[in-house]
C-alpha cells in the first residue's frame, strides 16, 4: 500500500447519514366526461432513498471523510392523480476501505463490519411513502380527502473505524527494522531512517513466494515501553493487528544504543500488547531477530541464542538481516506454509464442523 503526499492516514472518522424522506400521497378525484361520481383516483407518494456503505477495495484510508461527512439520500416524490405513485428516491452508496467498522456515535452499537469487497451495510432507511386517497376508499366512505404525508427518513451519526485487512503483523520497538522488512519482502515503500518513530501510519506489503502463494503483512508504527499510557505514538495503531493471524515480534540483536537490553525490551513490548488486548497476545507470535548483518556471522549467532534462551523462548524463531534479505526467504516460505495449514484446517472444520485445528499459540 502506498499513500500519496498528499493523502493523510485516517482510521477514524465521523459522519451524519440522513435517508431520503417518503414523498406524500396524493387526493385526487376522476373528472371525466360521462363518467359521474368517478372516485378517488390519488396515488401513493415514492419511497425515500436509504443509504448504504459499500466495502471497496480501491480505498486504504477514512480520509474522505474529514471533507465531507454528511450524506443524503434523494426524497420520494409525491403521488398524482390517475393513480399514479411518485418516484421513489435512489439509494445511495458511499464507498469506505475494507475492514471498516460501523457504530452507532450515540450508543456505540456495533452495526456491522464490511470485510468483503462488495459488501453492503444499510445505515438508514428511507421513509416510506404516504398512501393517496384512493387507498381510503371504503362502502362507508366513498369520497375520501384524507391522504397519507409520508415517513421521515432514518437519521443518524456513525462512527467509523479502519483495522486493516492482513495476513501477519509486525511488531517491535521503533526502528527494530519493521519497515526495513516489508521493504525487503514486497513492493511496500515505507520510510526508513536512522532515527525512531519514522513510521506514522501503518502499512500493508503484499509478500509473494511463489505461484498463486502470497499473504499480506502489516508494518505499523513502534512501540514503547509506556505505551499503553500514552507514550510514544500510543497503542492506537495496534487495532490494525486484530485482524491478522500471525505476528511477527522483531528485535534488534545489535542495538546502537549500549544501554539498550533486547531481552528488557521485548518483554516491555509483550506487556503493552496484553495491556492493549489479551485476546490479541494470545494470537500466534513468532519471534524474529533482526540485523545479522551489522555483527560477524558467529557473533550474530551467539547473541540469538542468549536471546532466546533468556527469554525462554520456545516457539519459531529467525535470524534475518532485513537490510540485506538474508534468511527473510526462509521466513517468508515458512509463514506461508503455516497460512496454508490454518486454510486447510479452516476448510476441514467447515465441512466436519467439530474440533478445533491450528496448533497452540506461542508466545515470548
Amino acid at each position: 500500500m502506498r499513500y500519496s503526499r498528499r493523502m493523510k492516514f485516517v482510521d477514524e472518522a465521523r459522519l451524519k447519514v440522513q435517508a431520503g424522506n417518503g414523498g406524500r400521497g396524493s387526493a385526487s378525484f376522476r373528472r371525466e366526461k360521462f363518467v359521474p361520481f368517478g372516485g378517488p383516483d390519488g396515488g401513493d407518494g415514492g419511497h425515500g432513498g436509504s443509504i448504504y456503505l459499500r466495502a471497496a477495495s480501491g480505498i486504504n484510508t477514512l480520509a474522505d471523510f474529514r471533507i465531507e461527512r454528511t450524506f443524503r439520500a434523494a426524497n420520494g416524490e409525491p403521488g398524482g392523480a390517475n393513480d399514479c405513485s411518485g418516484r421513489s428516491g435512489a439509494d445511495l452508496y458511499v464507498p469506505v476501505p475494507l475492514g471498516t467498522v460501523v457504530r452507532d456515535a450515540d450508543t456505540h452499537e456495533e452495526l456491522g463490519d464490511l470485510t468483503r469487497e462488495g459488501e453492503e451495510l444499510l445505515v438508514a432507511r428511507g421513509g416510506k411513502g404516504g398512501w393517496g386517497n384512493q387507498r381510503f376508499k371504503s362502502s362507508t366512505n366513498r369520497s375520501p380527502r384524507q391522504f397519507g404525508p409520508g415517513l421521515p427518513g432514518e437519521k443518524r451519526a456513525l462512527e467509523l473505524e479502519l483495522k486493516l485487512i492482513a495476513d501477519v503483523g509486525l511488531l517491535g520497538l521503533p526502528n527494530a527494522g519493521k519497515s526495513t522488512l516489508i521493504r525487503a519482502v514486497s513492493a511496500a515503500r515505507p520510510k526508513v531512517a536512522d532515527y525512531p518513530f519514522t513510521t506514522l501510519h501503518p502499512n500493508l506489503g503484499v509478500v509473494r513466494v511463489g505461484v498463486h502463494r502470497s499473504f499480506v503483512m502489516a508494518d505499523i508504527p513502534g512501540l514503547i515501553e509506556g505505551a499503553a499510557e500514552g507514550a510514544g505514538l500510543g497503542i492506537r495503531f495496534l487495532k490494525h493487528l486484530q485482524r491478522t493471524r500471525l505476528m511477527l515480534h522483531l528485535v534488534d540483536i545489535a542495538p546502537l544504543d549500549p544501554q539498550a537490553d533486547p531481552v528488557r525490551d521485548a518483554r516491555a513490548i509483550v506487556r503493552e500488547l496484553k495491556k492493549f488486548s489479551k485476546e490479541l497476545s494470545a494470537r500466534p507470535r513468532w519471534l524474529v531477530l533482526n540485523k545479522r548483518d551489522l555483527l560477524p556471522p558467529e557473533e550474530a549467532e551467539r547473541r540469538a541464542r542468549a536471546i532466546v534462551r533468556a527469554l525462554r523462548y520456545t516457539g519459531p524463531r529467525f535470524l534475518i538481516s532485513g537490510a540485506t534479505g538474508e534468511g527473510t526467504k526462509a521466513l517468508c516460505g515458512a509463514v506461508m506454509t503455516l497460512l496454508e495449514e490454518h486454510d486447510r484446517a479452516g476448510r476441514g472444520r467447515a465441512s466436519s464442523r467439530a474440533g478445533a485445528g491450528g496448533g497452540p499459540p506461542v508466545a515470548v
